[in-house]
């Protein structure tokens, strides 16, 4: 059994990261910039944005976090996305989600421009995902697609299994796996029967925050694990979805968590906001 080190490999390409952006300051006379919208006080969504910044931090890029309260409007929201829009400082917008219930989350994506969409969340990227066309990627399946090329894991042909079909991660992992001509099957919360399907994977992606739900008898021998989900178990440790423990006797890769997934969902935002800065000089030549 071989670990999928994500920590390693987030750690390569920033330092690629830190090169291409000086390289880019002496060629343009500005870094690339992100801005992030965080409303509320959720303690999980401010320790994400607060990664995000210290990433940026690292690798030189501007960034700004805009902090509004749990009972904001929608039209404060989308004044402060329109202004992003329109700054010229700013190449990556990021809505940190979940957002509170008063608030319509569809027309606060759909309000973000599409070439500063570096989450990969606006229906057009989503759209040029779906059939293949370059854009830009939801990052936490960007950044299992960039692991599995680091470990030269060939995915042609291969049955994948998705657990979990959410539109942050299930449906563009689906997706991305698919353009690379694996064979995807996609389950989730009302699948009968989930040993029946995981047990095909030749490759097992599960994102779903459910402590354990993959145990050893549910994969085959030599089977790939990506485990992309996060969850905080009782005694406070950071755990996946995957019985780590056991299953890791019977597979051939397998990521940890922490460690594994999650640094090269902060990589990849990274690197999409490089793309989109690179985008943004190439129009304005």
């Amino acid at each position: 059994m071989q670990l999928l080190d994500g920590k390693a490999l987030s750690a390569k390409i920033e330092t690629k990261i830190v090169n291409e952006v000086k390289e880019f300051k002496s060629k343009t006379g500005s870094v690339p910039g992100l801005a992030v919208i965080l409303v509320g006080q959720d303690p999980a969504s401010a320790a994400y944005v607060n990664m995000k910044k210290k990433a940026c931090d690292r690798v030189g890029f501007y960034s700004v976090t805009h902090e509004m309260p749990e009972d904001i409007s929608q039209e404060a929201i989308e004044k402060t996305i329109i202004m992003m829009n329109d700054n010229p400082n700013i190449d990556g917008i990021l809505i940190q989600l979940p957002l509170p219930a008063q608030i319509d989350t569809t027309k606060i994506l759909e309000l973000v421009n599409p070439s500063k969409d570096v989450d990969g969340f606006h229906p057009y990227n989503v759209g040029r995902l779906m059939i293949g066309l370059d854009g830009f990627v939801p990052c936490t399946p960007l950044g299992v697609m960039e692991l599995l090329s680091e470990y030269s894991i060939d995915i042609q042909g291969k049955n994948c299994v998705v657990v979990g079909a959410s539109n942050i991660v299930g449906k563009p992992m689906a997706s991305l796996l698919l353009n690379a001509n694996a064979t995807v099957e996609i389950c989730h919360i009302f699948t009968d029967d989930l040993k029946k399907h995981t047990l095909n994977a030749d490759i097992l992606l599960v994102g779903v925050g459910v402590i354990n739900l993959i145990k050893e008898d549910m994969v085959k021998d030599d089977a790939i694990i990506i485990d992309i989900g996060i969850n905080r178990a009782d005694n406070g440790k950071l755990v996946g979805d995957v019985d780590f423990e056991n299953v890791a006797k019977k597979c051939s890769y397998i990521t940890p968590v922490p460690g594994g997934v999650g640094p090269m969902t902060i990589a990849m935002l990274l690197s999409n906001t490089l793309k989109a800065a690179k985008m943004h000089a190439n129009e304005r030549e």
